[in-house]
């Protein structure tokens, strides 16, 4: 009897944490409230420790994070893009979105970092660090190394969905999986694999969740013409944020040309270094002017005039018609806790330092322009003659580049004469899926048949031949499969490499082994740095050359179309700042395929390394040195063998 009393007062003790413990169950059995993502993140998120104003997240800090993170629940937005700088709050926007995916509207979602370094840095510095401030949220999350659910460097689990990690230098991070909401940053930052675009290979495989898919890509812009994030802004309705006037009342968005202090001379970055040329500046005096009456504002009215703009009938306001894909250009004047003097310093500083790329691309949220070597494909489409029926006499020797595709070869055939003379004799493309292998006989059957006739009569048919195997997983292995034994017959197995500065145009091959016997197949590196830059200058060469013909000129035909030649020039030679390093840039959107058959082309010239001289009676004096500009180093003479 004694022990049951003892038992009863236990349990009258623990009456009230029962309590306390089923209020808190019900809690959480309770729907949580329709927010939408910014106002639950003022209710739920916290920004932690080390961060400018840490503790709960107040929208007023950052007024032009309100709109975007408020996309993520329009049910006619599937797209958001921010091409913001620095300061602005892009990674709290898309914190804030992950956080309300998580707890608000739980759903599976992915995130992609441009590298597992990247990835493991913003867990370390902004995830995790925001999750274990956040109680909403990491009540939710799994516990590392619990029984229930996931929690470690690949995917977070909790109920309703999963986070899942994946970075760009990574395609197996990005197969077989899947989730409808997709946030991929610094996307600027992403190197193009052979599949294509990293963005574009999760926004597809996120393709079986229909309307319920949803893309956040943010990202700093770099270079003009081979920014992701300025394509994806340009694509969009091309938002900015307008404030108004404190004077005049005009509504207008904030630019850098507006900005002026003592001793700026210089409206625009293209004439920034007119202030190199005086030491009087003070950027301490730095104030906007407005666009519309030329009032200054003080840094307080700037950021009032942020502040207050929703409420004063600006904000976001749209370009182009929405559909489907909001897209918000923000640079450093919209943040409130940057003053425009500090701004002011970092110009001075980077223009000091020759690198208003940095300034750009940071504070100001703009792609740089970088001036580089590269030719006009209109000046080299001026000079295409036509061509006879008969071969040129001065084509000595033939060869063909191929470049694989995951649906096509396009291939060129090349005739050269002495002292580096061409002439573009065929191009074509041969459509049909690598990996089912059909298409590689269609490319023997032109090797083999494919033969041009001299005035004299003679024949003279391909003498070597390049196949570039390079490729997604299954392709490289396809074009393997099928040049075993082929290089007896010249038909050579190539795959470039960069950077290759400095290096012979095609160096010793490397052994693969294909097959289930596992024969050697000899693969041929090419040094398409030094290859371009030689077909770069003869180009170059031939739009300056007064007649048609001699070293180094590349005769077209008259019915080559004018695409053909957009991709031999696609590609520009450019040295980024800050640094000696020499790359070969290319537009993201622009197809280059006819440069490439033309390094294979000319790679199997270099590896065959004939004799290119003139035969009597068609005779010319033969010079020692090419009338050319001085070309890379490439690889020495030599005799062909069948290797090893």
């Amino acid at each position: 009897m004694s022990r049951l009393k003892t038992i009863n007062l236990n349990s009258l003790s623990n009456i009230g944490g029962i309590k306390r413990a089923i209020r808190r169950g019900l809690g959480m059995l309770r729907p949580p409230p329709d927010l939408p993502p910014s106002a639950w993140c003022e209710e739920n998120l916290k920004i932690p420790a080390g961060n400018a104003i840490p503790g709960l997240y107040r929208i007023l800090n950052a007024p032009i994070q309100r709109e975007p993170m408020d996309m993520f629940i329009d049910p006619d937005c599937r797209r958001v893009t921010l091409m913001w700088g620095a300061q602005t709050g892009k990674t709290t926007c898309a914190l804030g979105m992950q956080g309300y995916a998580i707890a608000q509207r739980p759903r599976s979602q992915m995130m992609m970092q441009p590298s597992q370094g990247d990835l493991k840095t913003w867990l370390e510095t902004k995830f995790n660090p925001l999750v274990e401030a956040s109680e909403t949220i990491s009540r939710l999350i799994a516990k590392p190394r619990g029984r229930e659910g996931v929690n470690n460097q690949s995917m977070k689990s909790y109920p309703g969905g999963f986070l899942m990690f994946a970075w760009a230098g990574s395609t197996k991070t990005m197969r077989g999986r899947s989730a409808p909401l997709i946030v991929c940053d610094e996307t600027d930052g992403y190197k193009l694999t052979e599949e294509g675009h990293p963005v574009w290979l999760l926004w597809q495989r996120a393709a079986t969740f229909g309307s319920d898919r949803f893309l956040l890509e943010i990202s700093t812009p770099t270079i003009k013409g081979a920014s992701h994030i300025e394509d994806a802004y340009e694509d969009g309705d091309k938002r900015r944020f307008h404030v108004r006037c404190p004077d005049c009342g005009e509504l207008q968005p904030l630019h850098w040309g507006n900005v002026r202090w003592k001793g700026r001379l210089s409206a625009e970055l293209d004439d920034a270094e007119r202030d190199l040329t005086h030491d009087d500046h003070e950027p301490e005096t730095a104030e906007y002017a407005c666009d519309h009456c030329g009032s200054l504002w003080s840094d307080a009215q700037r950021i009032n005039a942020i502040r207050k703009a929703e409420a004063d009938g600006g904000g976001w306001v749209a370009e182009k018609p929405f559909r489907g894909h909001a897209s918000y250009h923000a640079w450093e004047a919209y943040s409130t806790f940057r003053k425009l003097g500090d701004i002011v310093q970092d110009y001075l500083d980077k223009l000091k330092a020759d690198d208003l790329q940095s300034f750009a691309n940071v504070s100001l949220s703009r792609t740089y322009e970088l001036k580089g070597d590269g030719v006009e494909p209109d000046a080299l489409y001026a000079r295409r003659e036509p061509f006879g029926k008969h071969l040129p006499d001065n084509v000595l020797y033939i060869t063909l580049g191929a470049d694989m595709q995951m649906d096509r070869l396009e291939y060129e055939i090349v005739g050269w004469g002495p002292q580096g003379e061409s002439w573009s004799l065929e191009y074509g493309v041969l459509w049909g899926d690598p990996l089912a292998g059909d298409v590689f006989g269609d490319l023997e059957a032109v090797i083999k048949g494919r033969t041009f006739t001299r005035r004299n009569g003679d024949t003279i048919g391909i003498s070597a031949s390049c196949l570039d195997t390079g490729g997604t997983t299954g392709y490289p292995q396809a074009a393997w499969d099928w040049l075993k034994g082929k290089t007896g017959r010249r038909i050579f197995g190539v795959k470039g490499y960069s950077p290759s500065w400095g290096n012979p145009i095609v160096p010793a091959p490397q052994r693969r082994k294909s097959g289930k016997a596992r024969r050697k197949v000899d693969i041929f590196p090419v040094a398409v740095d030094e290859a371009k830059l030689v077909i770069m200058r003869r180009i170059a060469q031939t739009v300056g050359a007064k007649e048609a013909g001699g070293p180094g000129y590349m005769h077209v035909p008259d019915d080559r179309p004018e695409d053909w030649f957009k991709q031999l020039a696609a590609e520009k030679l450019v040295i980024r700042k800050g640094t000696s390093r020499r790359e070969w840039l290319k537009p993201l959107k622009a197809r280059n395929e006819a440069l490439d058959c033309r390094v294979y082309a000319y790679a199997a010239l270099k590896i065959m390394n004939p004799s290119l001289i003139l035969s009597p009676p068609d005779v010319q004096p033969e010079e020692k040195k090419e009338d050319t500009p001085p070309l890379p180093q490439v690889a020495g003479r030599r005799k062909w063998r069948r290797p090893g």
